[in-house]
């Protein structure tokens, strides 16, 4: 298979030297805003916090990532300047907002921002969230679909990577439905693994699937358990399903159940985490005191980071040695002579 000159060289700077992916999230909205304002006793949280606790996360935990993750609301504009040069850079293109119907939910890009914004800010890929349940009705079902292969074109139009997150959540009649941003507990790995067959298909243009465990995390067993092999095989499915490189989502999860789903993701042959909240939630125990928060940070999550890290140099595989790629890895399209002249500007023009 080969990639493109901005989608090759994307993919790279998101990973280690070795080829596998580190990635720190930075771009939570939801959970963060809404601890804050709980914490200091409003409504909305002030933007002035967010920024904070955001820039405060990159700079004590960037030097362990391969890249970050950050949002254009609050965490590109405090902590662009905090992501280290050598790491790479995402930016989220999708709204924390979304519509919440009868059928199913329905995704939207945050207004004002674009792909095009996104590779003019210096950005080595972008990142969309689309919830997805293969039994939602038909008509959100064509919406997300059509979402989704709007921005495939778009960084197919400006070459660069799209690193695509698939969640499944619970319908409106489903128990214990919430629009919080947590794990479904009762979520059907026949859900999460069909979702990313769907997307797996070439009209979406996805470079890099950024996955959920098809179990609750929290049911995800250690690997001598009696039922690893059941496990292993839903992990493996999720894989062969992705056909190219993949990494994993944490969803909130605790330290030592996010621990247990890279065991398996690992062996199944995903090429490493983008993660957040099971790194960094511990530490917004502390919120407000900023220096108590620091110290966590570096008490905890750095340690955290390193260790999952190790094991990701040990199990994880790295990206260029993915099958899809056949034996001699990924190759530059259009390499050759004529380069300059066939690589397309952004208008699709020489």
């Amino acid at each position: 298979m080969e990639l493109s000159a901005g989608k090759l060289w994307g993919l790279r700077r998101l990973a280690d030297d070795q080829g596998r992916f580190k990635m720190l999230a930075v771009d939570q909205r939801p959970p963060i805003k809404d601890l804050v304002a709980s914490r200091r006793g409003l409504e909305a949280a002030p933007y002035e916090d967010v920024c904070a606790v955001k820039a405060l996360l990159v700079d004590e935990l960037g030097g362990s990532a391969s890249a970050a993750l950050l949002d254009p609301h609050y965490a590109y504009p405090a902590a662009a300047h905090l992501v280290r040069p050598a790491s790479g850079l995402l930016l989220t293109l999708e709204d924390s907002e979304f519509e919440d119907t009868a059928g199913g939910r329905r995704s939207s890009s945050i207004d004002d921002w674009s792909v095009e914004k996104i590779k003019r800010a210096g950005g080595d890929a972008v990142k969309v969230l689309a919830w997805y349940r293969p039994d939602a009705h038909d008509s959100v079902l064509e919406h997300q679909q059509a979402f989704v292969a709007s921005i495939g074109d778009e960084c197919s139009r400006f070459d660069i990577p799209f690193v695509f997150e698939l969640l499944v959540y619970p319908m409106p009649g489903d128990a214990g439905h919430t629009t919080d941003y947590t794990e479904q507990p009762g979520k059907r790995a026949d859900h999460v693994i069909e979702s990313v067959e769907t997307f797996a298909a070439p009209e979406f243009g996805i470079d890099l699937f950024k996955l959920e465990s098809p179990l609750p995390a929290a049911d995800v067993p250690e690997t001598e358990a009696d039922d690893a092999a059941d496990v292993a095989r839903l992990f493996g499915m999720l894989g062969a399903a992705a056909g190219r490189p993949w990494v994993m989502l944490s969803a909130g999860a605790t330290k030592e159940a996010f621990r247990r789903v890279l065991h398996y993701a690992y062996a199944a042959g995903a090429s490493g985490y983008l993660a957040g909240r099971a790194i960094w939630w511990d530490a917004f125990g502390a919120f407000p005191d900023l220096a108590a928060m620091r110290a966590s940070l570096r008490a905890d999550g750095v340690g955290y980071m390193a260790s999952i890290n190790a094991l990701t140099d040990e199990g994880a595989l790295p990206w260029h040695s993915h099958p899809c790629f056949g034996e001699s890895g990924p190759t530059l399209a259009g390499a050759g002579a004529g380069f300059r002249s066939a690589y397309p500007g952004f208008g699709g023009r020489g």
